[in-house]
């Protein structure tokens, strides 16, 4: 039991659309909204992409950079909570939460998209012109 769980995590954490996508399918299964399954979803595999985009950056340089990983996160969290003090006069906490949670979303999705093209293309030259 314990190999499965930790197979199905290491697959989660490797193909985290695949995670978004099976999430996806149970949250619209619960809930019976596409949008609200859409963005549970979004909530959950936020995680995903984070943690991938850290094993992407150990593969393709070798060193791990999950310190630079967590700055990110708190720049993020940090300007939106400035930016929302700014725009409504006070900070609702649920509100920026959301926000940043999301924001945090598209930004790993674009960098594990980016550092998997990156790391195929990478990969592909250094097999074609060093072996």
């Amino acid at each position: 039991m314990i190999t499965f769980i930790s197979t199905v995590l290491s697959v989660l954490f490797v193909l985290p659309p695949l995670g978004f996508v099976a999430a996806y399918i149970i949250f619209r299964m619960i809930t019976k909204n596409k949008r609200k399954s859409v963005h549970k979803a979004l909530d959950f595999t936020t995680f995903l992409f984070i943690i991938a985009v850290h094993f992407l950056i150990v593969t393709i340089w070798g060193k791990s950079l999950f310190w630079l990983i967590i700055i990110v996160v708190i720049l993020i969290a940090m300007t939106f909570a400035v930016v929302h003090w700014k725009i409504k006069g006070e900070i609702l906490f649920g509100k920026v939460l959301k926000g940043f949670w999301r924001c945090n979303f598209i930004v790993f999705f674009l960098f594990y998209t980016a550092l998997t093209f990156y790391g195929s293309i990478h990969r592909a030259l250094t097999f074609t012109f060093f072996s």
